[in-house]
């Protein structure tokens, strides 16, 4: 298991050279894998852990060198995340009341409860904000469909925000890949990255805690 952690930490931290490596052995079928974690992030409830920012990032980095491209990425990363969130928001809509009310294994209620209080403070607007921040990008479509949000609202937001999301760090990734600071640090770059995506979670966290004291 620890093994399996270390790898998965270097694959994130690393993640433009294990890019490299997928394209130059799969060629093509490197969107595929692209899309195929991309779907999981955003449609699998127990699979909140799989990059998402920093991959675009480095997928579209990964676009500036050729070996990739910008035009096939980014609508192909954008269906895989509409149909990861719907695929989401249709089990949620099924089975959401069930996994709110206990624990379920693999799914941690903290998550789905935390989820829930940032739709009781943003409203609809949650999904488009929730797209940047990770975990609750996992768990809102779920959560929207427990709490029976309308399909065509939920689709409305839905489209928007991936929209949005995977424009700007594919893009993001695509016009920065050049730059001198970011070639020579890419793994700092991803950090920060991720750094700046997890403050809103460890915000929220710190918020809960003193309200609990």
């Amino acid at each position: 298991m620890i093994q399996i952690f270390k790898q998965f930490i270097d694959f994130v931290l690393h993640i433009d050279k294990h890019l490299i490596e997928l394209a130059a052995t799969y060629h093509q079928w490197t969107y595929l894998i692209i899309f195929g974690i991309v779907f999981c992030e955003t449609g699998l409830v127990v699979t909140p852990f799989l990059p998402g920012d920093s991959l675009l990032f480095a997928a579209g980095a990964l676009c500036a060198t050729g070996a990739l491209n910008i035009g096939v990425l980014v609508p192909g990363v954008f269906i895989a995340a509409v149909i990861g969130d719907n695929l989401n928001y249709f089990v949620g809509n099924f089975v959401g009341k069930q996994v709110t009310e206990r624990n379920v294994r693999f799914i941690k209620k903290e998550y789905i409860d935390r989820t829930e209080k940032f739709y009781e403070k943003h409203g609809g607007k949650a999904l488009i904000m929730a797209r940047f921040v990770p975990i609750l990008r996992t768990f809102a479509p779920f959560v929207a469909g427990a709490g029976k949000m309308t399909y065509p609202r939920f689709l409305t937001f839905c489209l928007l925000g991936n929209l949005l999301w995977v424009n700007l760090f594919c893009w993001a990734g695509f016009m920065f890949a050049n730059n001198e600071f970011v070639k020579k640090n890419f793994s700092v770059v991803i950090l920060g990255i991720i750094f700046v995506s997890l403050i809103p979670v460890v915000v929220a966290w710190w918020k809960s805690r003193k309200a609990s004291v």
